[in-house]
């Protein structure tokens, strides 16, 4: 039958189990002794006793608050540790804590919130699990009873199957409640909840998520609302025609048509727990009307199958069919019971016709919504396929042209940059063979020009094959922050008169990429607008950020070159965009003596504060 638990939620019976009769005694420990303590620290604390109780109270608290933090992981949820407000030895760091908000809502927590909640769930599932047990036994404890309660027809048959399904919705409910614990206390707790998994002591289960990658139906906030709006209407109206109709008592009555609304609000998250509901408010319902089935539908009243129906709507929409077809079915065994349980021989034909109508109508009308549900269903997963199908073309669609442009772009460098740096890269390495009596200072000028073209002609080429592929930068090979030593003596060669402090930093690909960048912009724009000034280079780490600045003096009044080098004006504007998207900060600026500075912050893990 559908009605029986899959063995994942019978292997998760036990870690929910643990999770709920754990706490209970752990929050009548901590209710015993933080409520106490708190009291007397307040008590005493015009006399500055208690406030040297009250540190003492937000420590218990917040070791209990650990405990709980402790068994949230072991049932499976992924909770980090809260953060507290660092504290110093001694009796001035005690009297810190009095002024972390953090420990006090663990006091919270601990001393009032979770009480009244491991009080209820602890008792739910006790009382659920006695109420299964009862029924089962009926049988045999029922003899004890006196002779006019035991010999009520067809009680027995009723006790069996209430015990029977509160049995089979047991893992179900114990999961619900233990869900409800974890909710409700997980964010008060501090830290990061990562995301509920199951117990790792319960061995290797599945996931309550389906893991294929077909889209998944889920509940959005429009559907959350017309949910709860349709569940309102119907207990609204089902209410009253309940307890005038059926002759019911207005507090019965609330509580049957509740639970039979909330099913279909739960089911939409919890389908464990619209299962559960929605047979129980079915059976509850049925017990309630039956002293009034000959006067009005019987065995399901008309609000009692449009709720009903509700929930199996909202189960075949959002969850896989067997949830639905086991809602369906516990209807349909209800549905049977109560008529084999029926007196018929004291019942009119036409009432009696009535009833089996009534039985064949729920079972017919909630097939009819089932098969609808599930119809709809199908429908949104193949118009998500539909869609996902869409995205998937356009984004292939986008990246083609992309690695189309990026080559368009690769070939034009390659024929026009790359074929002129090659023939510089030529022409000065042969220039001490094809040009008789070059001095030696002239020999190692061409040399240096050489070297350079080799270096920025091996750039191009690295470039080239990052716009030819789809690999990412950290895949490629780049210059980092050892690289500016080079680069710095590389400069040097042309008769710059620098001075360098660098020091040896660790630091990411992209980030050592970024710096060195910056470095060679500052120093090529140095050397094109203020040839012969000295310049200063320095890299270093302050508080895990990496500084460097580039500052240049204004040139030498006696340079026969004062015309500057002109530039596309692009180089700074590249370094900012390069040093921001890793979160620095660029500076940059003339010098009060007609120099140049510029000045770069780039945080080594993670972006600068504000």
């Amino acid at each position: 039958m559908f009605l029986v638990p899959d063995r994942r939620s019978l292997r998760r019976l036990g870690p929910d189990l643990a999770l709920l009769f754990t706490g209970l005694p752990l929050t009548l420990l901590a209710a015993a002794l933080l409520l106490p303590l708190a009291a007397i620290s307040a008590a005493l604390a015009i006399l500055w006793v208690g406030v040297l109780l009250f540190p003492l109270t937000l420590t218990l608290s917040s070791v209990f608050a650990r405990w709980d933090r402790i068994r949230l992981r072991r049932w499976g949820l992924g909770i980090s540790e809260a953060r507290y407000r660092p504290t110093e030895p001694g009796a001035r760091g005690q009297l810190r804590r009095l002024g972390d908000p953090r420990r006090w809502l663990d006091l919270v927590l601990e001393g009032l919130v979770a009480l009244p909640i491991r009080v209820l769930t602890a008792t739910a599932t006790l009382a659920w699990a006695l109420g299964a047990l009862a029924g089962l036994g009926y049988a045999i404890w029922g003899r004890l009873l006196p002779p006019q309660l035991w010999e009520v027809p067809g009680q027995w048959a009723l006790a069996l199957v209430a015990g029977l399904l509160l049995a089979l919705t047991l893992p179900a409910v114990v999961h619900l409640l233990a869900r409800f614990d974890a909710v409700v206390t997980a964010p008060l707790l501090g830290g990061e909840v990562t995301g509920p998994r199951f117990p790792a002591w319960s061995g290797s289960m599945p996931a309550d998520l389906p893991t294929s990658s077909e889209p998944v139906p889920r509940e959005t906030a429009w559907s959350r609302m017309t949910i709860a709006f349709l569940a309102f209407v119907l207990v609204v109206v089902a209410w009253p025609v309940t307890a005038v109709v059926y002759d019911v008592h207005p507090a019965v009555a609330m509580v049957v048509t509740t639970a039979a609304g909330a099913a279909a609000v739960a089911g939409a998250r919890w389908p464990w727990a619209g299962l559960s509901l929605s047979a129980v408010a079915a059976l509850a319902m049925m017990l309630a009307t039956a002293p009034a089935h000959q006067a009005a539908p019987w065995p399901w009243p008309v609000t009692a199958l449009l709720a009903h129906c509700l929930t199996l709507a909202v189960l075949a929409v959002f969850h896989r069919w067997y949830w639905v077809l086991s809602t369906w079915s516990a209807g349909a065994v209800l549905t049977l019971v109560s008529l084999l349980v029926t007196d018929s021989s004291e019942m009119p034909d036409g009432t009696l016709r009535a009833v089996m109508t009534n039985g064949v109508v729920l079972v017919a009308i909630s097939g009819g919504v089932v098969l609808l549900g599930l119809t709809a269903r199908q429908w949104i997963l193949v118009r998500g396929q539909v869609e996902r199908a869409r995205t998937v073309s356009a984004e292939e669609m986008r990246r083609r042209r992309e690695l189309e442009e990026r080559g368009r772009i690769a070939r034009e460098l390659h024929d026009v940059v790359a074929h002129s740096m090659s023939v510089i890269t030529v022409q000065a390495g042969t220039a001490r063979f094809r040009l008789q009596h070059l001095d030696e200072a002239t020999v190692s000028e061409f040399e240096d020009i050489a070297a350079s073209s080799r270096q920025a002609l091996g750039e191009m080429r690295a470039l080239l094959a990052i716009l030819r592929t789809e690999d990412s930068l950290d895949e490629m090979p780049m210059q980092g922050l050892d690289d500016v030593e080079d680069l710095v003596a590389s400069s040097r060669s042309t008769g710059a008169r620098i001075t360098a402090e660098l020091e040896e930093v660790q630091a990411p690909p992209t980030v050592g990429l970024t710096g060195y960048r910056a470095v060679q912009e500052a120093l090529s724009n140095a050397l094109r607008h203020a040839r012969g000034a000295e310049i200063e280079v320095r890299v270093r780490v302050r508080d895990s950020t990496l500084v460097i600045s580039v500052l240049n003096g204004p040139p030498p009044a006696s340079d026969p070159l004062q015309d500057p080098i002109p530039g596309a004006g692009l180089g700074l504007a590249g370094t900012r965009e390069r040093v921001r998207a890793l979160g620095g900060s660029v500076e940059s600026g003339p010098t009060p003596d007609g120099g140049f500075a510029l000045r770069v912050r780039i945080p080594l893990a993670g972006p600068l504060p504000g």
